[in-house]
């Protein structure tokens, strides 16, 4: 049956273009224009009186072959087939035997046909030869329905428990499929089961587990305590053994983590795992520890350390499985791979180039500022014998590492700009392009080089969308530079030869120039004049229209670059509704809300950029969440200025993440977001109701501010009707002091009116009562009130702030595990954003500096450097040093830390 994925169409099974006339007969494939009829005719083989063994297994070859190609048999010839078959039961050669087997089970006999046979396959089933009794407990339990699985019960629970692990396995097995249809049935044979879960065998064992399993797989409380048994018991078989352990992740991830920092449940048995004999046991249990939700450095260290002895094993498979699973953790815990990077580096060099990508990728995502330089020596190297998709994956990783190491932006830049000169195809060029997007974007010093990068680029690129996509950018960012002149020859050059959607796109990112640039708008008119006598009317009229406008008409230069006041996404949704229903009336412009802009600070010394979008964290997988945060945030603050009561507040600073105030399985689903603004905090509550018999009205949130004396109850903006199953806001406004970083606890009650849906006419009724619900206790914290930023030259940043604002303390800490654990809890306690990659302690070190960056709200800048020191008994003790615009920014982060 090798021969099987041969092409029935195909004559030759070796190299039919060699034509050797010394060279052997070419020998022809057994399945070579095989054909139904004809098989058919053979079969009639099997009614001979004596009987071929070797031809009638041919014939039934044939059969299965046509079986698993996708050919049908009318009823008729499956059942002229199938009696003829059962005729061979009376041979007694045991490889036609098996043939047998598999052709009775393939055309699957109506229930008519199936007596006829049973009779046969239960003598075997009593057979001396382990070989037939297998074998026809499989065809049974495949071919029989329940009332003839009744009658031969007696023999299958025989089976689970026979001393043959062949038979053992093959009714183990056959129990797994009879599941789906005779669940009643098997559960009755749960002693046997169990019985056989204690085979010394290796296979039995595990196909005993497998099935005591799927038994349970609906009852959570049962499946926690057949692994509490298991966990106790001897399960010796290695696969069992695997098995036994994505059971115990299963039954983790769907409990909750210990109280007061204790171990999680099963969590020791997965640890005694990484020191089991089997090496597939060993790495199942690795990848199920980081594979946890949640997971603490501390719970991953002994995962990381097996994983280590991996990375140095002689077979390319554990090396591939090591590196790989530690990829992955490198997305979220990059800190705990640190240790790895010696054993990895070594595996850059891999004859495999899969293990060699994901070894790179990975120390892009651990690796300190020291090593970037070597790491890009390393990658280009093999960059051109890997497939695409790989390539895509390492792309993205420098990209992050430049986003990490903002001072590393030049060398990165150019191995991205050397691989974009590079062959590949759509998605690995579209992938560089939008990295050095993105670095231009977040990292100022990298604009001017990124944009030269990519008009070289576009001087010979073969993708009409990244063509226009750089020319956008080109217009949008390169009039913002020094010498945005040097630019226009690149443009101008896709306006003569490139296709008509360029050149469209060419003159647009032309007239940006004219726009921005005013000592450039004869040049830009003179080259726009050129695009007037084009052969497209696209270009022809955006040139015409450019020209006017740069001429003082249809708006003027101004209009080129300008930006709709309104928010797109919400202009988009209501020109649908508008669309959809039939009205007279024309559109209304002023009822769509106005744009969101993204909140900025200005420009401060060092030319540092505060957009929020820029405090992207260092783990490889930071930029798909930021993207996320952004364009939730965004929706907020539409939604907010939608509103006049909060529109008046002004600009929001910050925007919390959501906080959930109520229990998953409650009726009701609440969430609070805290937007901060100058002299205010917009606790927005997002409400629903999963109840469809009732409706909710007048939904509002009243606030215990008896713990927060500094802020003040100021207004409130209730929620009409509570949708269900749907999203719906309403808002509580607290007034603070102007300036200051007030703080407290909330007790937050949600109050509303219900009315009962009345089944008979699916209204809601016209009486109702109210009620209200106690919610989670909400707390504002000294981080809301700062937002991290990236510094790209930290020291020039920190001299550039008065020295007179410097505030100098010493905090001793107390006894601590580690440093590394020390300096996460108080970077997630002031909220700032690390620079230069020194968030990452050295392994084992005793002492280190970590800077941070960060904007209070008023838009004050603060840098924060932290010198940590660990005695031999384990305390911590550290030197926070602050600067700051002014002196009170610089106190509040002192200030923080006191009250934390």
């Amino acid at each position: 049956m090798a021969a099987t994925a041969q092409n029935s169409e195909a004559p030759l099974r070796g190299g039919p273009e060699k034509k050797d006339e010394d060279s052997e007969e070419t020998e022809y494939s057994p399945f070579y224009g095989i054909d139904k009829g004809a098989v058919l005719q053979e079969a009639r083989c099997f009614n001979d009186p004596q009987i071929d063994a070797r031809k009638c297994q041919q014939v039934i070859t044939k059969l299965l072959y046509l079986l698993s190609q996708g050919e049908s048999f009318t009823k008729k010839e499956a059942s002229e087939v199938f009696f003829s078959v059962t005729k061979l039961f009376q041979n007694k050669d045991t490889n036609l035997r098996r043939m047998v087997y598999l052709c009775i089970k393939d055309i699957c006999p109506s229930a008519d046909e199936v007596i006829i046979v049973t009779s046969s396959l239960m003598k075997d089933m009593n057979s001396k030869t382990d070989l037939y009794r297998s074998n026809s407990v499989r065809v049974l339990c495949n071919i029989i329905d329940s009332q003839l699985l009744m009658q031969i019960e007696r023999y299958l629970k025989q089976a689970i428990v026979d001393k043959s692990p062949v038979v053992a396995s093959a009714a183990l097995v056959s129990a797994l499929h009879l599941l789906v249809n005779n669940t009643e049935i098997v559960k009755r044979w749960i002693n046997e089961i169990q019985e056989a879960a204690q085979n010394k065998n290796n296979m039995v064992q595990f196909h005993a587990v497998a099935l005591l399993h799927a038994l349970r797989a609906n009852d959570r409380l049962a499946i926690s305590k057949l692994v509490s048994s298991l966990t106790k018991a001897s399960v010796k078989s290695p696969l069992a053994q695997c098995l036994l352990v994505r059971y115990v992740a299963q039954v983790i991830a769907d409990s909750q983590p210990g109280a007061n920092g204790e171990a999680r449940p099963f969590y020791d048995f997965l640890e005694s795992c990484l020191r089991h004999k089997a090496e597939m046991v060993i790495f199942e249990a690795a990848r199920a520890i980081c594979n946890l939700k949640d997971v603490t450095a501390r719970e991953l260290t002994p995962a990381i350390t097996v994983l280590q002895l991996f990375l140095s094993s002689s077979k390319p498979v554990l090396r591939f499985a090591a590196v790989r699973t530690l990829n992955k953790v490198a997305m979220t815990h990059p800190l705990a791979v640190t240790n790895c990077n010696i054993d990895m580096e070594s595996l850059i060099a891999d004859q495999n180039r899969s293990i060699a990508t994901l070894a790179i990728t990975t120390l892009l995502k651990t690796g300190n500022e020291a090593s970037v330089e070597k790491l890009l020596k390393q990658i280009g190297s093999f960059m051109s014998d890997i497939a695409d998709d790989f390539k895509i994956v390492v792309v993205e990783a420098i990209r992050s590492l430049c986003l990490k190491f903002p001072q590393k932006h030049r060398a990165l830049m150019n191995f991205l700009s050397n691989v974009l000169r590079e062959e590949g195809g759509f998605e690995y060029k579209k992938a560089i392009v939008n990295s050095i997007l993105v670095l231009i974007q977040d990292i100022p010093d990298a604009k001017e080089s990124g944009l030269s990068h990519l008009c070289e680029f576009i001087e010979d690129c073969e993708f009409t969308y990244l063509s226009t996509q750089i020319l956008h950018v080109l217009g949008k960012e390169a009039p913002k530079t020094r010498e945005p002149s040097k630019y226009i020859r690149y443009i101008y050059n896709r306006i003569i030869l490139e296709n008509a959607t360029v050149r469209a796109a060419a003159v647009s990112s032309l007239a940006n120039f004219g726009a921005q640039v005013p000592a450039l708008r004869p040049r830009v008119i003179t080259l726009l004049q050129r695009a007037l006598l084009d052969n497209d009317d696209e270009v022809r009229d955006r040139a015409t229209l450019y020209l006017a406008q740069l001429g003082g008409t249809a708006g003027g230069p101004g209009a080129i670059s300008a930006q709709p006041d309104v928010s797109l996404s919400a202009l988009e949704k209501q020109l649908a509704e508008y669309l959809a229903g039939p009205t007279d009336r024309p559109f209304d412009m002023s009822t769509v809300p106005k744009r969101a802009t993204e909140m900025r600070a200005p420009t401060t010394r060092g030319g540092l950029p505060t957009s929020t979008s820029a405090a992207t964290t260092s783990t490889g997988g930071a930029a798909p969440t930021s993207a996320v945060k952004k364009a939730t945030t965004e929706e907020y603050l539409e939604l907010i200025k939608s509103i006049p009561q909060l529109a008046a507040l002004g600009d929001v600073f910050k925007s919390a993440e959501p906080v959930r105030l109520t229990e998953e399985d409650t009726e009701y689903a609440i969430f609070c977001v805290k937007h901060v603004f100058e002299s205010h905090i917009v606790l927005q509550f997002n409400c629903t109701n999963t109840i469809s018999e009732q409706v909710l009205e007048g939904v509002s949130v009243a606030v215990d501010l008896a713990e927060a004396e500094e802020f003040e109850e100021e207004a409130t903006v209730p929620l009409d009707v509570m949708p269900v199953n749907g999203v719906g806001h309403t808002f509580t406004v607290l007034r603070r002091p102007p300036g200051s970083y007030a703080l407290g606890k909330f007790v937050s009650i949600l109050k509303f009116r219900v009315k009962e849906i009345d089944p008979s006419t699916g209204e809601a009724e016209e009486d109702g009562y109210d009620d209200e619900y106690q919610l989670e206790e909400l707390e504002v914290t000294p981080a809301d009130y700062v937002k991290p930023i990236v510094v790209t030259n930290f020291r020039k940043s920190w001299e550039e702030l008065p020295a007179e604002n410097e505030r100098t303390d010493e905090y001793g800490l107390g006894p601590r595990d580690g440093l590394q654990e020390t300096v996460e809890t108080v970077m997630s306690t002031l909220g700032m954003q690390p620079c230069e990659g020194t968030e990452a302690v050295p392994p084992n070190a005793r002492s280190h500096t970590v800077l941070l960056a960060g904007l209070f709200v008023g838009y004050q800048q603060v840098l924060v450097r932290m010198s940590f020191g660990m005695d031999a008994g384990g305390s911590v003790t550290m030197k926070l040093v602050v600067r700051g615009e002014t002196g009170e920014a610089a106190e509040a982060v002192h200030s923080i830390i006191q009250s934390a």
